[in-house]
């Protein structure tokens, strides 16, 4: 008999995978596909504090061995959220949910964390500091080690629910950054965020995304993904969460022995809405092939 379950930042998961943010909506498609209580948890739409339309189409190009979005966060905004997405969630989920931050400025940030930190069904807010801060120059908060201590700071002080700060990983050195945001509260970290890619569109020979580029996501940044999160792990001390290009039950492993306690999946959900049910029936055979019989105990174990 194997063991599946994971205890992230003081929260027992039943298993460690987590749909993550920008593939999964606010859960309501996937419940009527399977009982979403099998997951460990999912992370829901990111959230700002006033609703944005999203950028214009197209927001999706394909890439081989992945697929590029530039979907711009839409989202109803915080107080839809509140009021209208989580009791709705309520209904079919019963377990603590993770509220995914967004902003475009620290008191943004703040505001947003305080107002989903204070509901119930909330078990963790995690931070995604990969959006523009849009004063100071546009430089996304996550490609800078002080903004993102900043940010992380800022939202500590008005939330006592773990503080899982998303990392992106368009930086020089992933380690200062995750070093930075530890130092400044942070209970745990997720990475990575998608890399920035581009495609053109050979009859107009312009860019096909509005906005040049977009976040590259799928099985071709695992490699990528992979690597950051071991380099991470022996650079802190707080939980990791890892993702990217995340596809099946051996992905997971992998993730895990490099240092991941829970583990999201992104764009699989988006090629197959049941990826995660099918990822965790998996896992026990997988375990057993190589001769795991608890999941908590490989966490790191690649070092």
């Amino acid at each position: 008999m194997v063991d599946l379950k994971v205890t992230l930042c003081g929260i027992e998961l039943d298993n460690p995978i987590i749909p993550a943010s920008g593939t999964f909506g606010f859960g309501q498609d996937f419940a009527g596909l399977y009982d979403l209580n099998r997951l460990g948890s999912f992370s829901f739409k990111g959230t700002t504090l006033a609703p944005r339309e999203g950028n214009p189409t197209p927001r999706i190009a394909e890439c081989y061995a992945g697929m590029l979005n530039a979907v711009g966060l839409q989202n109803p905004g915080v107080h839809k959220v509140i009021s209208e997405e989580l009791p709705r969630i309520a209904t079919f989920f019963s377990k603590p949910v993770m509220a995914n931050v967004s902003g475009f400025a620290i008191s943004e940030y703040v505001e947003v964390g305080r107002l989903l930190g204070a509901q119930e069904q909330v078990g963790g807010l995690e931070v995604n500091i990969s959006c523009p801060n849009v004063h100071g120059g546009g430089m996304a908060f996550g490609t800078d080690a002080k903004a993102a201590a900043e940010v992380t700071g800022a939202v500590r002080k008005v939330t006592d629910k773990p503080l899982i700060i998303k990392l992106s990983p368009n930086v020089t050195d992933i380690v200062e950054v995750a070093r930075a945001c530890e130092d400044a509260g942070a209970d745990g970290l997720s990475l990575i965020n998608t890399l920035l890619g581009m495609r053109i569109d050979l009859k107009t020979k312009k860019p096909l995304l509005p906005f040049t580029t977009g976040g590259l996501s799928g099985p071709a940044v695992f490699p990528v993904a992979l690597r950051m999160v071991y380099q991470v792990y022996e650079a802190v001390k707080i939980p990791l969460i890892g993702m990217g290009g995340v596809s099946s039950a051996r992905d997971v492993i992998e993730m895990m022995l490099a240092g991941a306690t829970a583990v999201q999946v992104g764009s699989a959900n988006l090629i197959n809405p049941f990826a995660c049910p099918q990822i965790i029936d998996a896992l026990p055979e997988v375990m057993d092939q190589y001769g795991i019989t608890n999941l908590q105990e490989i966490i790191g174990g690649a070092h």
